[in-house]
């Protein structure tokens, strides 16, 4: 039946599920009444529980609160606590370090010594410093927790008691001991000697080996040693860097530099000191001119040398040393200006005697003392502005500036004076009474010869230009030589001067004498000079052996020729030959004899060069017309009875021999005396007669030189 009715199946299987399943609806919906029951009842024991838990949880918040608040109050006062102990340790430590830095000898071991020393003392300066910083507002936390556990009694009596007690404890502690331990305590004991100690390492650094000579290296005046080195071992240096650094970390700066800036200043001086410069002490101008020459430039020479030294070895080392140990200190600012109050004092002495020497009487032979104060301030001049460099020695490099512009005034002045002198012919003296070089030409031949010397040359032309731009403007271009110009002037300041003293002779043949002997001097003296050279050959050759050539010439035509003619064979007839004959050679004779005696008492030819060709241009003169007169008239003389032409010869060989009287040539003059005796004098009639062109080495040249 059921296969006939598969649907009604169906229908009766899903009736009864629905059937099941709302039972197990009203199953569940009965447990969801009772537990929501259940759930009401637990929710109103909980509320209560809530209820009476909440002063409780209230109370826990606070306890929180009170702790952290506590906390943060004793917190600090135990740091503080801690810096107290931290201090007190290393006091200790200080003390002991100080024993034993006390009875320690070697250097090495105390060096390292005091390092720790100075360790030490940074460090007590910072548990110092953070004491300091950090008690105060500890004890105000702590103030205030005290303050609020009063006022609220949120613990008991006596815990607070207790917190009081110790706020007030270490309040006092605070407020007694800081500024002690700052000031009166070990720590400014500590400051003291490291003052002391500062002091006493900078004491030790000396320069070494200033003042001892070195060996000759071809300088004619020697030298002194000039070897750099550096002030202090590595340990040394590292020792008064960090004592500086301590000094100034405790507001000693100036207390550090004061000491340092005076024991350095003495250290140098006295280094210098060795050095004996006792010309120092007279630096007026005044006082300068009343010192002897030779003492004046004895002490020009040394400040030369002595300037030297202090500048490339004595304050090279100090600047060096200053930058070691106080480099670090404000940037590297504050070391420059220390260094520079070291050797301010020093440098103001150097440069006092400088201006000194600058502004004294402007004296010829001072000349080239300036230009060698002048040329080592010039060869100085690029390291000294890089030792005094900056703000801090622009003093020092201005005052540099200031006695080279002294110097450069002073040494032009000084040569342009000695041109007006020469000039203006203010030896005042008379020409010489022989006709020999004046002395103020051979003084200033000698002076040019030595001023264009490579030593002095190069520096006088640059204190030549260096005025003249000063004068013309820095844009203006002074000429390429003038030096040369300047040479040139005064050259024809002395051919003036020359010009002048020759025309006060009366003698004619003194006159010529005097012409020939001067410029032949200048130009032999100055041909295959480094004067010569400058001036140029043509120039020499024109201006000076011309002249002398011209006035040889004239000497011989003035001094001989009026004898030769004596001996002119015409004139002589045959009636009166003998007596004529030998009434000229007689005349010769003694007119010889008289012109001998002017050439040994009167006139000077002292060139030896030039004498000899006197001589020989006078024997070729003299000696073949006297041996054509002998011969021509070798029949009606006895000439055996008169002097030979060798004895002439001879006796010219005496006239030019350049020694004067002597015996020998007094006993050929008086044989020639004795031949021409009782004949009148014919010296003024040799003035007379024209002579005749020298056949010797000196004619006369086509030049401008006018006879006289």
């Amino acid at each position: 039946m059921e296969d006939d009715y598969p649907m009604l199946t169906k229908l009766e299987s899903a009736c009864s599920d629905l059937k099941t399943l709302l039972n197990s609806s009203t199953n569940l919906q009965t447990n969801l009444k009772k537990l929501d029951t259940n759930f009401n009842g637990l929710q109103e024991t909980l509320n209560v529980a809530s209820r009476r838990l909440a002063p409780l949880h209230s109370l826990s918040i606070a306890s929180k609160a009170l702790e952290t608040r506590i906390n943060r109050a004793v917190s600090p006062a135990l740091v503080l606590i801690d810096g107290f102990k931290i201090s007190e340790s290393l006091q200790r430590k200080l003390v002991d370090i100080s024993t034993k830095l006390s009875v320690q000898k070697s250097e090495t071991r105390r060096l390292r010594l005091l390092i720790k020393y100075v360790d030490c003392v940074d460090k007590l300066n910072i548990a110092i410093d953070l004491i300091s910083q950090e008690g105060g507002p500890a004890i105000q936390r702590l103030q205030e927790v005290v303050e609020f556990l009063s006022r609220t009694k949120a613990t008991d009596q006596f815990r607070t008691h207790r917190l009081r007690e110790t706020l007030v404890t270490l309040k006092m502690l605070y407020e007694t001991e800081v500024d002690s331990m700052k000031f009166d305590g070990l720590l400014d004991e500590a400051l003291l000697n490291l003052q002391d100690e500062f002091e006493g390492i900078l004491q030790q650094l000396r320069h070494h080996n200033i003042g001892v000579e070195v060996e000759d290296d071809g300088d004619d005046d020697g030298g002194v040693a000039v070897e750099v080195a550096d002030l202090g071992t590595e340990m040394e240096v590292e020792a008064l860097r960090r004592i500086s650094e301590t000094l100034t970390a405790n507001d000693c700066l100036d207390i550090c530099i004061d000491i340092f800036v005076k024991v350095r200043y003495k250290r140098a001086a006295k280094a210098l000191m060795r050095l004996n410069p006792d010309y120092l002490r007279t630096y007026n101008p005044e006082e300068i001119d009343q010192m002897e020459w030779e003492s004046l430039e004895t002490s020009i020479s040394l400040w030369i040398k002595h300037f030297e030294l202090a500048v490339k070895t004595v304050f090279v080392s100090e600047k060096n040393l200053c930058n070691r140990v106080l480099g670090n200190i404000m940037d590297g600012v504050i070391w420059q200006e220390c260094f520079v109050k070291i050797a301010d004092k020093i440098m103001a002495v150097f440069f006092r005697f400088g201006e000194g020497v600058a502004r004294s009487n402007k004296e010829p032979q001072k000349l080239f003392k300036l230009l060698d104060m002048f040329d080592s301030l010039e060869q100085l001049k690029t390291e000294f502005s890089e030792i005094f460099e900056g703000e801090a020695g622009a003093d020092i490099c201005s005052r540099f500036r200031e006695l080279e512009k002294l110097l450069v005034h002073a040494s032009t002045k000084v040569y342009w004076e000695f041109g007006l002198q020469i000039e203006g012919n203010q030896d005042g003296l008379p020409p010489p009474q022989d006709g020999s070089v004046p002395k103020l030409v051979r003084y200033a031949i000698n002076y040019l010869k030595y001023l264009t010397t490579d030593n002095y040359s190069e520096p006088m032309a640059q204190v030549l230009r260096t005025e003249q731009m000063w004068k013309a403007g820095t844009l203006s271009k002074p000429p390429e030589n003038l030096l040369k110009e300047a040479i040139s002037n005064v050259m024809e300041a002395l051919q003036r001067n020359i010009e002048s003293k020759r025309s006060v002779y009366k003698d004619k043949v003194l006159y010529h004498v005097f012409t020939m002997n001067t410029y032949w001097y200048i130009y032999m003296r100055t041909r295959n000079t480094e004067l010569g050279k400058l001036l140029g050959e043509h120039y020499m050759r024109k201006n000076y052996k011309v002249v002398a050539e011209e006035a040889a010439y004239l000497y011989e035509k003035q001094a001989w020729g009026g004898l030769v003619r004596l001996l002119d064979k015409e004139g002589t007839n045959d009636e009166g030959i003998e007596t004529g004959a030998k009434g000229k050679i007689e005349a010769f004779l003694k007119g010889f004899e008289e012109i001998a005696q002017r050439h040994t008492s009167r006139y000077s030819i002292v060139e030896a060069d030039l004498r000899e060709q006197i001589k020989e241009a006078t024997v070729k003169l003299i000696v073949p017309a006297y041996s054509d007169f002998l011969d021509a008239f070798s029949s009606v003389l006895a000439v055996k009875s008169y002097s030979s032409p060798e004895s002439i010869e001879g006796l010219l060989g005496e006239i030019f021999s350049g020694n004067g009287r002597n015996p020998a040539m007094g006993s050929r003059r008086r044989e020639l005396k004795d031949r021409s005796e009782g004949r009148k004098s014919v010296s003024s009639d040799i003035d007379q007669v024209p002579g005749r062109r020298s056949v010797g080495r000196f004619q006369r040249n086509r030049s401008n030189t006018s006879d006289v």
